[in-house]
């Protein structure tokens, strides 16, 4: 049983799209990610995926029409909805998701990132 201070976590790295695992709860990942730019469209055809914007904005775009949230506004991803995560200015986000599930979904590609615990 730890304490995890987010502030410090972020503080650790600058790297937009690379999540760190901070805790785990019930065989899923509490993440933390740093976005920045366009992410990769994809889908996650098992589960749900929660975005908690902690600092920031980040739009969700949807098939059918876009999400937009502020600091302190999260957003559920149905499971299989195809979503493209983009922050034009930059955005903390924490994600909490079943920890084998990979952050670019079904499509696998360069910013596919290897799970990380801290």
């Amino acid at each position: 049983m730890n304490v995890v201070d987010l502030r410090s976590v972020f503080d650790t790295f600058s790297a937009p799209w690379s999540p760190k695992t901070v805790a785990t709860m019930n065989d899923c990942d509490v993440r933390v990610v740093k976005m920045e730019g366009e992410f990769t469209r994809h889908r996650h055809p098992e589960t749900d995926e929660m975005f908690l914007v902690l600092r920031g904005s980040l739009v969700i775009r949807m098939e059918d029409h876009d999400v937009e949230l502020v600091a302190g506004q999260l957003f559920v991803v149905p499971r299989g909805a195809a979503h493209q995560p983009i922050s034009h200015n930059g955005a903390d986000v924490l994600l909490f998701e079943p920890s084998e599930t990979v952050n670019t979904g079904d499509n696998p590609g360069e910013l596919t990132a290897d799970r990380t615990v801290v």
